[in-house]
């Protein structure tokens, strides 16, 4: 078969370098075999359409091609059928669909398939016969073989620019501007690369071309070559080739017809050309019963053959030019050899076609005149009388059948009896080559004691001169060998340039258009804000009717219920981050339900036009700055403090706080090596020791991280573990609300209870200030008075108006400094505070509030009910989605903020806060005394009544 797909095994290239590339390829013979039933207006119609969409080799005998590019065609041999056997046929290629259509021979107007060259790759194999290379498709392997080296290279490189070529031209309807930093040269074009490789072959002369049309093709004339699975295209382009030869009367008919045959073939044609229905009789033998009209034009064929045949022997001698007449010349002879040795082998084969093509219009004319009869039949008596007879003729057949069954089984058993016999005689055949490898030994044996006398010299020369001949030989084997190598190598080179400009080009469009599509969704996510936000202020204003406020409300509802997880998302923005946080702060108060969707689309255009920028040059930074070394080899600077205020990526900021977190902790540590281990072991053993709240705050820590949301998460028993080691560590403070989420923070970065406990060490022992956690809280009382002192300085406006409003701003800000941010700010932002934080130590937090507060001034300045700034606070920290301008505000606007400047305050506030403290404990404690006396006096009275009642 043609078309029969190869097996893997036979024609898959080498592993090493072979890349599939493909993403569609139509290699198929399917023919037109539907046309059999369509009229012949309507199949002239398809025939036209398929001349104008394939390449047109029909006329490629009319000379050369004017155009400035020649045409690429030629004789291939193609490997295919069940056999794997050669068939040569025409190939000839399309410019514009990037296709190879293949025929039988270079004058047929059909094709017998196609191949899809846009996605194919080729594969040059050497343990092959020379010429051989595959072109690879999804569907299957084509194996094809040129007739020469030369021909073989040229055919590969001439495929892979017209691919090269394709893909360029349909790339450009595809492609988008470059930016200005990547130019369009800047990736080495397949032409470029398949000539660096590989030096140009030139057109082998004869072999490739329309030139090649009109020299007679190897092997197309002989039987095997023709397409079985497609006899409707063979007959299709045999009649064709029949007609054009009658019109330009060129050569003899393909058909011979015995002169003994032309007599019956004359009075044949004399016969009318439609008949009625003819009433056979049913004893009439199968022979008669072929309709006159279906012989009849089978006899018109054969006439009109004969007559083509002698028109074109006449016009041949008359044609003949002058200076030919001696047929006893060297060419000339040579030539007419030549032509007749194909026209008969062409005659053969088209002997053998006509007689197959007979025996299938035999078949039909049998069938059909059986109808015929049947349909003709007057009485039903007559039709039973068919239907026996063709009964008849089934018992025939099935008792032929069991002849031939039973002749088959005696041919096998023939034929295992000449197996016997055959290996009978093999056995023979193998004892006769023991015993010539015996004498062999033997006279091997003589020979050597020949040689070592030395007494024939003559001889022993030959021997060497032999021997150095082999060697020679093998030696030329090799050099081909080296050389053909050296050719493959270089051609699979240029393959591997071309298919990685291909994917090189292919990725760039892909990122682009990966770009594009979230710039658009981010900027789709922007535009759906404003709207929730005009929403929410048309919702806030007066001037409304009830009715309209009713429609306004109803359209809040519905845009609310809308969940995000539902709408299409082009790009893989998760909804958690790396460390489980929710990107969006989902809010249980119906009131707050627009706010949370309008922060959630903020957040998320954000994060679109932000996503490709976070492993650019900050990751690059990183590398460079701790790649190759050790956490305690890391040493403080500008470049490290610059790149932490920035903010770490993921995968460096484990590492990272490891060694701020050493540096701090590292005389404790080496004075107690297996701190946190003698620690555990405390709680295991007194349990009734450990402070009970922390179990209770487990279920309530981080309540929006997936990793502690769920009661079976791992995570959940390592953190109480590091709240009892923290408990026993420093048992002043012991355990206070807030240290689990500390914990938990710790958890999720360093994915160790070892280093998340050093790391609340390190954090409340050394970076927080002193009394910072204990129950009276005097050092957050201070640092909060320190910030309102920073407030009216920084934003001196603003506190002039929550002063007005009578708000308390510290009410809203305890928080954030007792827990540094959790829960408060959204978790991009909150790494980028803990960073910076563990390195440069509380004034991160002083600058992050103040930022926070500069980042809402004019939201704020706009609110004039005390209550409503109050729960607008509260959800100050929650609404930021811009963490970029909030950092620059924090390390840009906020300055100067030196730490000497927070420690002065801090000791200034402390002292007044001591003093206060001290005069309150006054207080009580003359308030004690005090009521101590009254009740001394209240029993005195009481004694005195008692007596006088006495």
């Amino acid at each position: 078969m043609e078309n029969e797909p190869l097996p893997n095994t036979c024609s898959s290239p080498p592993p090493a370098i072979c890349v599939t590339l493909a993403d569609q390829s139509v290699c198929s013979e399917e023919t037109t075999q539907q046309t059999r039933s369509m009229p012949e207006q309507v199949r002239e119609k398809e025939d036209t359409q398929i001349r104008a969409v394939q390449p047109d080799v029909t006329n490629v005998n009319s000379g050369g091609s004017s155009s400035p590019s020649p045409k690429l065609c030629g004789y291939l041999s193609k490997q295919g059928g069940p056999l794997k056997s050669w068939k040569t046929r025409w190939f000839t290629f399309e410019e514009k669909s990037c296709q190879l259509f293949y025929y039988r021979t270079a004058q047929d107007i059909n094709p017998l398939g196609k191949v899809d060259l846009s996605r194919a790759t080729f594969s040059y194999p050497l343990l092959v016969d020379e010429g051989t290379f595959h072109i690879q498709t999804p569907e299957r392997t084509f194996i094809l073989k040129a007739p020469n080296r030369d021909a073989h290279i040229y055919w590969l490189q001439q495929l892979q620019l017209k691919r090269a070529s394709y893909r360029e031209q349909h790339t450009r309807h595809f492609s988008l501007p470059k930016s200005d930093n990547q130019p369009l040269n800047s990736t080495p074009s397949a032409q470029t690369c398949a000539a660096d490789f590989l030096p140009v072959v030139k057109t082998p002369p004869g072999l490739v071309g329309e030139e090649a049309a009109s020299l007679p093709a190897p092997g197309t004339n002989s039987p095997l070559n023709m397409s079985i699975k497609h006899p409707l295209i063979e007959l299709q382009n045999t009649m064709h080739s029949l007609l054009h030869r009658q019109s330009q009367e060129i050569r003899q008919s393909v058909f011979h017809i015995d002169a003994q045959c032309e007599p019956n073939v004359s009075k044949k044609s004399q016969m009318p050309t439609s008949v009625g229905p003819t009433h056979v009789s049913s004893e009439a033998p199968e022979s008669t019963a072929i309709p006159s009209s279906e012989k009849l034009q089978e006899n018109n064929l054969i006439h009109r053959l004969s007559a083509l045949s002698q028109n074109r022997k006449s016009n041949k001698d008359k044609s003949k030019p002058p200076d030919h007449k001696d047929p006893n010349a060297p060419d000339n002879t040579s030539r007419l050899q030549q032509e007749k040795f194909s026209l008969n082998e062409e005659v053969k084969a088209q002997k053998e076609l006509v007689s197959l093509l007979h025996k299938v219009l035999e078949a039909a004319q049998l069938e059909k005149h059986t109808c015929v009869e049947f349909l003709a039949a007057e009485g039903e008596q007559e039709r039973l009388e068919l239907l026996k007879q063709c009964e008849r003729r089934a018992t025939e057949l099935r008792d032929r059948v069991d002849s031939l069954q039973a002749e088959n089984e005696t041919l096998h058993r023939d034929l295992s009896e000449r197996d016997a016999h055959v290996a009978e005689l093999q056995q023979n055949i193998q004892l006769l080559m023991h015993k010539n490898q015996a004498k062999q030994e033997v006279i091997l044996k003589l020979s050597d004691k020949l040689t070592s006398c030395g007494a024939d010299q003559q001889c022993t020369n030959g021997v060497t001169s032999e021997t150095f001949r082999q060697l020679s030989h093998e030696n030329e084997n090799l050099k081909d060998d080296l050389k053909a190598y050296k050719i493959q190598n270089k051609f699979l080179n240029s393959e591997i340039c071309q298919l990685t400009t291909l994917w090189r080009k292919s990725s760039e469009q892909e990122k682009c258009l990966i770009v594009k599509c979230a710039f658009l969704e981010a900027n789709n996510c922007q535009m759906e804000s404003r709207y929730l936000g005009v929403l929410q202020k048309l919702q806030e204003s007066e001037d409304l009717s009830p009715e309209q406020r009713e429609s306004v409300r109803k359209v809040i509802k519905d845009v609310v219920q809308v969940d995000l997880d539902t709408a299409i998302k082009l790009n893989p923005i998760s909804d958690y981050d790396e460390y489980g946080f929710r990107t969006a702060v989902d809010y249980k108060v119906e009131d707050l339900k627009l706010l949370s969707k309008i922060q959630a689309l903020e957040v998320r255009s954000h994060n679109l036009l932000n996503n490709d920028e976070r492993d650019g040059s900050l990751l690059a930074r990183c590398a460079q700055l701790l790649s190759g070394r050790v956490e305690v080899e890391l040493t403080s600077s500008p470049e490290l403090k610059n790149v932490l205020r920035t903010g770490l990526p993921c995968e460096h900021r484990a590492r990272a706080w490891r060694y701020l977190i050493q540096t701090r902790t590292k005389a404790l540590r080496e004075r107690y090596p297996n701190r946190y281990q003698e620690l555990c072991e405390k709680s295991r053993t007194s349990p009734h020791l450990v402070p009970r709240q922390i179990q209770l705050d487990l279920d309530r820590t981080l309540r929006s991280n997936q990793h502690f949301s769920a009661p079976s998460s791992p995570l959940i028993p390592q953190l109480e573990r590091v709240l009892q080691a923290f408990s026993w560590q420093n048992p002043t403070i012991g355990y206070v609300q807030g240290l689990n989420r500390l914990a938990a923070i710790a958890l999720l970065v360093l994915q160790n209870e070892e280093d998340a406990f050093w790391c609340l060490v390190g954090i409340v022992e050394f970076i927080m200030p002193k009394d910072y956690y204990t129950k009276d809280l005097v050092g957050c009382q201070a640092d909060q008075r320190v910030f309102k002192d920073l407030m009216l300085e920084k934003l001196p406006r603003l506190t002039a108006h929550l002063e007005a409003q009578k708000v308390d701003v510290s009410l809203i800000t305890v928080e954030w400094f007792l827990v540094l941010f959790v829960d408060s700010l959204p978790s991009q932002i909150l790494f980028k505070v803990w960073d910076a934080f563990l390195f440069e130590g509380i004034k991160v937090i002083f600058r992050y509030a103040l930022a926070l507060f500069k980042y809402r001034e004019e939201s704020i300045l706009k609110i004039h009910d005390s209550a409503e700034l109050y729960q607008y606070l509260h959800l100050l920290s929650n609404t930021i989605a811009d963490g970029r301008k909030l950092t620059y505000i924090a390390f840009n606007d906020m300055n100067p903020l030196p730490m000497k400047l927070l420690k002065n305050r801090r000791s200034v506030h402390m002292e007044r806060l001591h003093a206060e403290i001290k005069e309150l404990e006054n207080l009580q404690k003359a308030y004690k005394a005090e009521h101590v006396q009254c009740k001394d006096t209240e029993l005195d009275t009481l004694a005195s009544e008692d007596e006088e009642e006495a």
